[in-house]
């Protein structure tokens, strides 16, 4: 059983580090909720899109924080309780898995970001119509049986081909992750038993290559952040500089609080705090760093990645003219309604000098 003591007294945890805990808990519900909540607009507006990239955000960053919000939640009651199978692969799943949902979020942004960057080279093997309603996982072209692809539609509305290339680059690490995290926790399980595997050590090296990984991401997210605000300052417009500046604004946040989790991963046992072994904490201490770590680390980016997708397409976005537009972060078939947000034209090579119109 796992307990903390804090000047000779035990108990479960200490009621500052219960607070602390019911209180992320609480955050990571209401943006689970409120993620999920703007799913269902997003998808009651344009659902023969299919799975558009505004919805695949969503979907990301809601299960993310849902598995945070039972975590928190299972930690109290299983430290408590003291279930055997919690201080080993069951707390490690459960603590593992979010993240990497997180994780996956934002390096499908950056994946995002690289095509822009380096769309000047791929352009010649793309289509010369591209349409700015594309959904991330179903890129048609128009065709004279139209009506065929509707009923397909209807039928299947699930649609999960034409891949960008990058993404499935984002879809092979996250499996390649999830499969290191399955395997470090039957290393875990196995340790349980009278053997010589170290729980703590394969724990500690998980946390350590994941938190390293984390700080990469958000170095790359700032450089092709830094790319993309160069590329919007040709782009001679009021409205194209309010999008540089949240272009900016996310490359900010990204960076400040991947970098600030990863220290306090890299330095600190706070994400194996289902694992402490038994002897006195600060309790001071460790709440200030379970907050910067969660509350920082992944309830702040998660947060303000919503709050920069919060606008909803239009109704019957599939029936508009397209439009020669591109986005940044938000979904494509946004543009529509709103082609002044995250948007410049198609030959941001050739330093077009103005926006799209409004």
């Amino acid at each position: 059983m796992l307990e903390l003591r804090e000047g000779g007294g035990s108990s479960c945890f200490p009621q500052l580090l219960v607070g602390v805990n019911v209180g992320l808990a609480l955050v990571a519900a209401i943006i689970a909720l409120l993620a999920f909540y703007q799913l269902i607009r997003i998808h009651s507006r344009n659902s023969q899109l299919g799975w558009t990239r505004q919805k695949v955000f969503h979907l990301m960053i809601g299960s993310s924080n849902m598995g945070y919000f039972i975590y928190f939640v299972l930690t109290l009651f299983a430290t408590c309780k003291g279930w055997p199978c919690w201080s080993n692969s069951c707390g490690f799943i459960l603590m593992a898995f979010p993240k990497i949902l997180f994780f996956a979020a934002f390096l499908l942004l950056l994946s995002f970001w690289v095509d822009l960057c380096h769309q000047a080279n791929d352009e010649d093997d793309e289509d010369e119509d591209s349409s700015s309603q594309e959904a991330l996982l179903d890129k048609t072209s128009n065709k004279s049986s139209s009506s065929k692809t509707d009923t397909h539609r209807k039928c299947f509305p699930l649609r999960f081909h034409h891949v960008g290339s990058r993404q499935r680059i984002v879809m092979l690490v996250t499996v390649l992750v999830f499969v290191v995290m399955l395997a470090c926790a039957v290393i875990i399980w196995i340790g349980m038993g009278k053997n010589s595997v170290d729980s703590a050590v394969v724990t500690r090296v998980y946390v350590d290559f994941f938190s390293i990984a984390i700080l990469l991401l958000g170095g790359a997210l700032a450089c092709y952040g830094l790319l993309l605000c160069l590329k919007m300052s040709k782009v001679r417009s009021e409205r194209a500089s309010s999008e540089m500046w949240k272009v900016s604004g996310l490359a900010v946040v990204s960076v400040l609080c991947f970098t600030s989790s990863s220290f306090v991963a890299l330095l600190t046992d706070i994400p194996m705090l289902y694992h402490w072994p038994q002897h006195p904490i600060k309790v001071v201490y460790t709440s200030l760093l379970l907050i910067l770590y969660y509350f920082i680390g992944s309830s702040t980016p998660s947060a303000f990645i919503l709050w920069i997708m919060r606008e909803l397409p239009p109704l019957k976005a599939a029936n508009i003219q397209e439009a020669s537009t591109i986005t940044f972060i938000t979904d494509s078939s946004e543009v529509i309604q709103h082609p002044q947000r995250w948007t410049t034209s198609t030959s941001l090579q050739n330093q077009i000098s103005r926006a799209s119109p409004i």
